[in-house]
């Protein structure tokens, strides 16, 4: 009975939440009894899995421009695609078809959609308050009751000496259990014992180390670390593209394999990349050279003939004006 009393009151609130969301698929539908609202909620049904995909179209509305496509293929594509959802919204697993399709237990069901509205902009909680935007839960960090706590865990403390050390320190007397020597030595075993620990964890984290250190040693760890990191970010990929990219293009999307040759000629390709920009960068300064060289001959006067001091360019005019009155003179 008490499962029963529960299951009737997520299926009122569930129901009662659609309506304030203004859902179209419970418009005119005027149920009454928290029995037909469980049975519109939780009986599998097309009715029910519209319901689901418009919860869902609602948190993310790129997912509408999908639905008609998936609906045209099939129950089972849409089933499937709105699993994946809630697999991202990390509210069930990969193994939880029967959430989607209507066929888990009723609470299960409920609770799924109950979570899902919670997410849904200008939503409603059990207990009245929005959700929109977290305000229920900034609420609850800043009220006056939640401050000390929301201080404390801004800015942590840790003060790893006894009470007696502190006390003394502060200029309060205590009377130590064990005698001040005896103290003394076990704090400063500890300490070194402590230093020692760290110093063996950092020769481990070879990826610590700066490169001044090792300029030329191959971190095997480092590898390790990016190479998983690249299966992350290719598996991400992977979805992304399945979901959102497919349509537009017919290739598959790359997948990590253990083949080599692939790292190296992508090393190839890199190194000859970079000795092309090395050469045009050096190119660059030579020709940044040459123009400044030319515009120093071209501005700096030097010593022609006669011992007078003229530019090129009054060089070359003085030039011309002699080779044309020569050039007048022989005519004439």
């Amino acid at each position: 009975m008490a499962g029963t009393s529960k299951e009737h009151r997520l299926s009122q609130h569930v129901y009662a939440t659609l309506q304030t969301l203004s859902c179209s698929l419970v418009e005119g539908l005027y149920l009454r009894e928290a029995e037909s609202m469980q049975e519109l909620l939780c009986t599998p049904s097309q009715h029910r899995t519209d319901i689901l995909a418009w919860i869902c179209s609602s948190i993310c509305p790129s997912l509408t421009k999908k639905l008609p496509s998936l609906r045209s293929k099939g129950p089972n594509s849409l089933s499937q695609e709105l699993l994946v959802f809630g697999q991202e919204m990390m509210l069930c697993r990969t193994d939880d078809l029967d959430l989607i399709t209507g066929q888990a237990c009723p609470l299960r069901q409920l609770c799924f959609m109950e979570q899902l509205l919670t997410l849904v902009p200008g939503s409603v909680g059990p207990s009245g308050d929005s959700r929109a935007g977290g305000e229920g839960l900034l609420k609850e960090l800043f009220c006056p009751e939640a401050l000390p706590h929301l201080r404390q865990a801004l800015t942590p403390t840790l003060n790893p000496w006894p009470s007696d050390i502190r006390g003394a320190s502060k200029g309060q007397r205590s009377l130590p259990s064990k005698p001040r020597g005896e103290e003394v030595a076990g704090v400063t075993a500890l300490l070194e014992s402590t230093h020692t620990a760290l110093e063996q964890l950092h020769d481990q984290c070879v990826f610590l180390r700066g490169e001044e250190a090792s300029p030329s040693r191959f971190s095997v760890c480092a590898l390790r670390v990016a190479v998983s990191d690249l299966a992350q970010m290719m598996s991400v990929f992977s979805r992304v593209y399945d979901t959102d990219f497919s349509s537009y293009c017919s290739r598959d999307p790359p997948s990590l394999r253990s083949h080599t040759h692939i790292f190296s000629a992508v090393h190839r390709l890199l190194t000859a990349c970079n000795t092309e920009l090395e050469v045009l960068r050096q190119v660059s300064e030579v020709s940044v050279c040459l123009s400044d060289t030319v515009n120093e001959v071209h501005s700096d006067p030097s010593y022609w003939r006669h011992g007078h001091r003229h530019t090129l360019s009054t060089q070359l005019e003085d030039l011309t004006k002699r080779y044309t009155e020569f050039l007048s003179l022989h005519h004439g």
